[in-house]
């Protein structure tokens, strides 16, 4: 299988994995361990320098940028599908769960019930399944891109 495809596999069943344990543990249920999501980041960070790494020597700065925005790519597109199942099928309360977490954290906060309703309502457009899983994707496409403009650079050959 070539190296991009592997990449893009890897990169899409490892967010998908760690997504799931997030969901089937409850942690996102939970204000303090809400943030272990965001690991999906360093996750893709360091399968995209490792497949970078392996072609440094023998592909140009443009070729690695496009070999690491491909991986990206492939990887947002199970990493859609992944999301959308989770929140529409497997956990069809995720986003109420989600929304009685944002209410309970604001109120700690000591935001009045109109703030919060209006922070609620400010974000109800996100808490789809469709919106969520895509905006999953974009940022894993503009995290894939970023990542491989610096990693490219720093592992080229001087």
């Amino acid at each position: 299988m070539h190296p991009t495809i592997r990449g893009g596999f890897l990169l899409g069943a490892s967010v998908a994995a760690w997504t799931l344990v997030m969901a089937k543990s409850g942690m996102y249920k939970h204000p303090t361990l809400l943030y272990l999501f965001w690991l999906v980041i360093p996750i893709q960070i360091g399968i995209l320098v490792a497949f970078l790494r392996k072609s440094a020597s023998t592909t140009g700065y443009g070729r690695q940028v496009w070999t690491g925005v491909s991986i990206s790519l492939l990887g947002s597109m199970l990493i859609f599908a992944n999301s959308y199942y989770l929140t529409a099928v497997q956990f069809p309360h995720y986003f109420q769960d989600l929304e009685a977490l944002g209410r309970q954290m604001m109120a700690a906060k000591g935001m009045s019930a109109a703030q919060i309703e209006a922070a609620v309502k400010a974000q109800a457009h996100m808490q789809t399944p469709r919106a969520s899983a895509m905006a999953g994707a974009i940022g894993t496409v503009v995290t894939g891109f970023l990542t491989s403009v610096v990693a490219a650079y720093w592992l080229r050959k001087p």
